[in-house]
């Protein structure tokens, strides 16, 4: 298939470009700049100038292919309300695009969006359309489109992770560092999911291949780590303290970061790798995350 990626620079979205070139598929991937297009060229990987913010440019590039997979997303957590509205108004321009017909548009979103409950694992068959998570406004858009005929599929992710980067583990990093102190809130036995990057693209191609419209699939390999754990492997790793702080002080301990760090988002991904056959190869968190600090 010829396949419109968004986030094609990014780096889940350059894994599953691998992912796709090495199964067979053509790729057409979006980039904002020179230089980008200039790398795509180079791995064989046609360019298409475009933005999240120039919804004209994400209709032109997917009319042109068989498939479209978004992994673009606007990281800037300091306006992650207005950019997870953002990427709802993306989604719509895509399944403009797509109208009338079956090619599949796969969408990107986090777990928990699939939690039932506060402290229950995401689980893939749920999805809340009031979720407080200002992400379900990806998950809202897609639906839409759902109801509307096209062919839908949502890619929830957890941590993804290798040794250079681990989702908002990254964040957390950089934020012991700012402070001088690794925290967890109170007991810190809240968990997270998470999943190596090179079995989330590896995802991505599979769900792209032999999904079911309307499907959603969960990139987790491990299910359910304590955050607890986490925080004290960034400790020893960065030689810092461990702290736990209590709830009514996570916002001041962690600033934006408060609004994950004492959150569970565990997630099961039994249904996934029943339904797509998804094997997992890449080593687990804690392994990144050591690699991580042996180089730095």
């Amino acid at each position: 298939m010829r396949v419109f990626l968004t986030g094609s620079t990014g780096f889940i979205g350059s894994h599953v470009a691998h992912a796709l070139i090495a199964a067979g598929h053509q790729v057409l991937g979006m980039t904002r700049s020179q230089p980008g297009a200039e790398a795509l060229r180079a791995l064989g990987i046609e360019p298409h100038h475009g933005t999240l913010e120039d919804l004209a440019s994400l209709k032109r590039g997917a009319e042109q292919c068989d498939a479209v997979i978004h992994t673009a997303f606007d990281h800037d957590f300091a306006h992650f309300v207005d950019n997870c509205e953002k990427d709802a108004r993306a989604i719509a321009a895509l399944g403009e695009a797509l109208h009338g017909s079956q090619r599949p548009l796969l969408i990107t979103s986090g777990t928990p969006m699939g939690s039932p409950a506060p402290g229950e694992p995401a689980d893939e068959d749920h999805f809340n359309p009031a979720h407080p998570n200002p992400r379900a406004a990806s998950e809202r858009a897609g639906e839409a489109l759902l109801q509307g005929g096209l062919n839908v599929v949502v890619m929830r992710l957890s941590q993804i992770h290798d040794t250079v980067k681990q989702g908002l583990v990254t964040e957390l990093i950089k934020h012991a560092q700012q402070t001088g102190i690794s925290a967890y809130v109170d007991d810190g036995l809240n968990r997270w999911s998470a999943a190596h990057v090179s079995d989330t693209a590896q995802l991505y191609r599979l769900a792209l291949e032999t999904h079911q419209p309307g499907a959603r699939y969960h990139a987790t390999a491990e299910s359910s780590i304590p955050f607890r754990l986490i925080a004290e492997t960034l400790g020893a790793g960065l030689g810092l303290p461990v702290m736990s702080v209590s709830a009514d002080e996570a916002m001041a301990r962690f600033g934006w970061l408060s609004a994950f760090a004492g959150r569970d988002m565990s997630s099961n991904s039994s249904k996934t790798t029943a339904r797509l056959g998804w094997t997992l190869a890449g080593p687990g968190l804690m392994a990144d995350l050591q690699g991580f600090f042996d180089h730095r």
